[in-house]
């Protein structure tokens, strides 16, 4: 009997050759699966069916907020839950998904699905893609972890990285030019627009923010590398220098505990919220005056393209992909890593001048529509299948 389930409805015609997603995912899962669930719908029209296994966790309860998801964006999910490394059931359901829809590209996104497609190849012929999305969290595991996908990347079929700093790590791999490609992150820039002033101002008058306050973002797990203390130390510095801001993070993560302490501690209870999981994301950006990412580490962040898309200012680290995204001073402000001056410094500019908020959000916005599209990122996806199908 098996213990996967389909929580979308999945009947690929016979014409169509069918691409699996596959991932890890725990809680509400991260940037990536925005990314997975969008590409179905994305190819509707094209000869590929695109389904997303995901291995979870069982009965964890932030796995109901990523099957919601794919019910609104009509994309077929496969819920396998997951007990850990010793549940050899989760390659039994694997297998047994493979044979049953007899997929032809098995597409991976991290290090144990690519693991599991190399393990699962020899019993059902398919081609292997994998989505490089960059070793960001940190723990005891991880690299050991990473160290396996390392090793599992010479041997996939294609791989593709999310941003231009990935792409030279992977490259060291002695993996084949042609079997390399960049595909940055990207965004449906027509359901991420701004509905209008009245849409801005409605979750602001939800959460009484004051008319005169410049208000701040800031979303993703709450994790260490995501620097949100940082953040709100130089939150701190700009109250007390006199300017009138306030700061949201929407999220979850295991830094919670530590960063209520910090605003406690800084007596900002007034001036921090911790929003929690905000499923809302474009009532969410549509508030905000500034959009603050302060990460010592990321791949291409989705939040960086959603907030550019919902034409808010940004002010980011030079992180990972993100400087060859966003240009300085034009569509962005960058700082470095780890560094709290620059980081407020560069809030502190936007913060003071409004002027030069709708001038980043005016081009942030334009830089989506020519060069972030997701209607072109999975063009060149689609490419991709078709030369490995000999099309």
């Amino acid at each position: 009997m098996t213990s996967h389930r389909l929580d979308i409805p999945f009947h690929p015609p016979a014409s169509k050759d069918v691409v699996l997603h596959t991932r890890v995912v725990s809680d509400t899962g991260g940037g990536p699966e925005k990314t997975i669930l969008l590409s179905s719908p994305f190819l509707a029209d094209s000869n590929y069916a695109l389904a997303a296994a995901y291995m979870h966790p069982p009965d964890d309860p932030g796995f109901e907020v990523i099957r919601q998801r794919a019910v609104n964006w009509n994309s077929p999910l496969i819920s396998i839950p997951d007990r850990g490394a010793t549940d050899v059931r989760v390659l039994r359901d694997l297998l047994r998904l493979c044979k049953q829809f007899n997929v032809k590209i098995w597409h991976a996104h991290d290090y144990k699905s690519n693991l599991f497609g190399l393990l699962l190849r020899p019993f059902h012929r398919m081609k292997l893609v994998t989505t490089v999305h960059g070793w960001v969290v940190q723990t005891s595991k991880t690299p050991l972890y990473y160290k396996v996908d390392k090793l599992c990347l010479p041997r996939y079929q294609h791989v593709i990285c999310v941003s231009d700093d990935l792409l030279d790590e992977v490259a060291k791999l002695k993996i084949r030019s042609d079997r390399l490609t960049y595909i940055p992150n990207a965004i449906d820039e027509l359901s991420f627009s701004r509905q209008g002033p009245s849409s801005a101002a409605a979750m602001r008058r939800q959460r009484a923010v004051p008319n005169d306050r410049v208000l701040v973002g800031a979303s993703g797990r709450l994790m260490p590398e995501k620097s949100f203390d940082l953040l709100i130390r130089a939150t701190k510095t700009l109250l007390n220098e006199g300017h009138p801001v306030e700061l949201w993070i929407a999220g979850e993560g295991s830094a919670r505990q530590d960063l209520e302490r910090l605003i406690v501690e800084l007596d900002l209870a007034d001036h921090v919220k911790l929003l929690g999981f905000w499923s809302d994301t474009k009532a969410f950006y549509e508030s905000l005056d500034l959009f603050v990412l302060s990460s010592q580490r990321e791949g291409l962040p989705n939040v960086i393209l959603e907030a550019a898309a919902m034409g808010v200012p940004i002010v980011s680290t030079r992180v990972a992909g993100v400087p060859k995204m966003l240009t300085d001073d034009h569509d962005g402000l960058l700082c470095d890593i780890g560094n709290q001056k620059g980081l407020t410094d560069a809030m502190r500019r936007l913060v003071c001048d409004p002027v030069k908020r709708s001038q980043m959000a005016i081009a942030a916005r334009k830089l989506v529509e020519e060069q972030y599209s997701f209607r072109k990122r999975m063009d060149r996806i689609q490419t991709i299948y078709e030369r490995l199908l000999g099309r």
